[in-house]
């Protein structure tokens, strides 16, 4: 990759391929997952000058990892689709030519590895994680996602990870909070499944299972407020909000499958995994710290303006 020969126009391409927007909604996962780990209250003592800022730096480590993970994934999933968005998607980084096939899986390689990197700077589990992560996010982009069933599983199971290599910063807590990783993976499994027909329109039925699948994901992330250490009255307010948001777009999606409302949907539905993350973890570590995490929803939002979200 000749970096001197880049241009703007160039540039833009890589960032495109990166997709910023996304990768804040990796970030707000890490966040949840390090509530989830009992670090929340780090925040707090933070406040009250009863805790180092040093302590911070395994959170630092483990956004750096999803960042190159998420990264690396969502620039794979372009370069093992780029005959077909020649095809589907001819304005798209690689088919347009501003960026070579060749040059993207060098950036997608380099981010896996800033990822796996990163998270070894935190313990030998956040790495096995990170792996896992890699490895599934490849496996998606070249094959699992061209299948109704294993496809948005699959996704699913990559965010799930990605929250699980937030309750890294204290591996003792993985086997803990294992279970975590299930909400995200239903999230992401409705959406996976209704974006399948983003392109040239869905199926009713798919879109009433995403429905059903969000709102087993809403009544899971109040349900957790069984557990002595969740409060969910704190986590309603934020719940709600997911509901306003996400319910409306995916109801109009499985009533009208077409593709523009599946692409608003799905759009939406991304953006709105902010919310999901703010909502779990405001019941682990308070409705403030659900606030810090769901300030990552405008600048996801803003960035969402300048590069494609799907």
């Amino acid at each position: 990759m000749n970096v001197a020969s880049l241009n703007f126009s160039g540039w833009r391409g890589y960032l495109e391929l990166i997709r910023p927007a996304n990768i804040v909604t990796a970030w707000a996962d890490i966040l949840v997952g390090f509530a989830a780990s009992g670090s929340g209250i780090i925040f707090i003592k933070l406040i009250n000058g009863e805790a180092s800022f040093a302590i911070l730096i395994s959170l630092a480590w483990l956004l750096l990892a999803t960042t190159g993970l998420y990264g690396g994934g969502i620039v794979f999933n372009d370069v093992f689709d780029a005959e077909l968005d020649a095809k589907e998607r001819p304005n798209r980084a690689i088919p347009s030519g501003r960026v070579s096939r060749q040059n993207a899986s060098l950036l997608g390689s380099i981010l896996f590895a800033i990822g796996i990197i990163a998270a070894f700077q935190v313990s030998w589990l956040s790495a096995a994680i990170a792996i896992f992560i890699a490895l599934a996010s490849l496996l998606y982009d070249a094959l699992a996602k061209h299948h109704p069933f294993f496809g948005p599983l699959n996704m699913g199971l990559c965010r799930g990870s990605n929250l699980l290599l937030g309750v890294s910063a204290v591996p003792a807590i993985i086997g803990e909070r294992w279970y975590l990783a299930l909400i995200p993976i239903l999230y992401i499994a409705a959406i996976t499944a209704i974006s399948q027909g983003e392109v040239h329109g869905g199926k009713q039925i798919t879109g009433v299972l995403a429905l059903l699948l969000i709102a087993i994901v809403l009544t899971a992330v109040l349900a957790l407020g069984f557990l002595g250490e969740y409060t969910a009255i704190a986590a309603l307010p934020f719940a709600a909000l997911l509901a306003i948001r996400i319910l409306p777009n995916f109801i109009k999606a499985a009533r009208e499958p077409v593709a523009g409302n599946i692409q608003t949907a799905v759009k939406v539905g991304v953006l709105s995994l902010i919310v999901l993350d703010a909502t779990v973890a405001s019941g682990f570590a308070g409705f403030y710290y659900g606030l810090l995490v769901l300030i990552l929803l405008p600048i996801s939002m803003k960035l969402a303006q300048i590069f494609a979200v799907t």
